[in-house]
């Protein structure tokens, strides 16, 4: 197997936001700051590390009648242990995810990749596999939440997630009589998507037509 395509698959032609619309929900919901789009896609990429490394360990000791079950009941393990450490170590981006960290367990990106990938395959590939969909996943939500907050706040900030009084950076773009209110709302999340995925499938069809060209100028 090659580790190079299962870890870019990932991130490019099988991202988990901009080209199978998969983790819809926190996608939508909490990319209204850099600050949120980080720490949720931080979150995601630790639980499919931990559980794509758990499920290719045991998957030749899991009878394949419960597999299923097991395989929720490791994830919800999971999820746990990151929910209360979040709490404990940062509090801040715990209550302004609120509910979307537990709900991680029912995201289908963790489970599909525990059912496709992490249960027919050794524990490195697993891993490079959750590392490629988790980093996938994180710059689909990073780009949502780069344009949301942009666009809705015209500003462009970043904390510590370890100490919220600790800000990074801070850029005041668009003066305030200019932002666009609507991206700091829901259907700002469906606008940004739809723009986002709009410029991918633009670049993915113009880079198909410049390969197809190159192997008819070959011929």
């Amino acid at each position: 197997m090659d580790k190079k395509k299962v870890f870019i698959a990932g991130i490019t032609k099988e991202n988990p936001v901009l080209m199978m619309f998969l983790g819809m929900c926190p996608a939508l919901a909490i990319t209204t700051s850099i600050d949120n789009g980080i720490g949720m896609g931080l979150a995601v990429i630790i639980v499919l590390l931990l559980t794509n490394s758990i499920i290719s360990l045991i998957r030749n000791t899991v009878p394949n009648e419960i597999r299923i079950p097991v395989y929720i009941i490791i994830i919800a393990a999971v999820v746990s242990i990151i929910e209360m450490l979040m709490q404990a170590y940062t509090p801040q981006l715990s209550t302004s995810l609120g509910i979307f960290i537990p709900l991680i367990v029912v995201n289908c990106i963790i489970l599909g990749r525990a059912e496709a990938f992490a249960s027919k395959n050794n524990i490195l590939n697993s891993m490079i596999d959750a590392l490629g969909m988790g980093l996938g996943f994180t710059l689909g939500i990073f780009l949502m939440s780069f344009v949301r907050q942009l666009l809705g706040t015209g500003v462009l900030n970043l904390h510590n997630m370890f100490d919220s009084s600790v800000v990074f950076f801070q850029f005041n773009i668009i003066p305030k009589d200019f932002v666009i209110d609507i991206f700091t709302q829901p259907t700002g999340a469906f606008l940004t998507l739809g723009f986002l995925v709009a410029i991918v499938n633009a670049i993915t069809s113009a880079v198909k037509k410049h390969q197809a060209n190159k192997k008819v100028e070959a011929k």
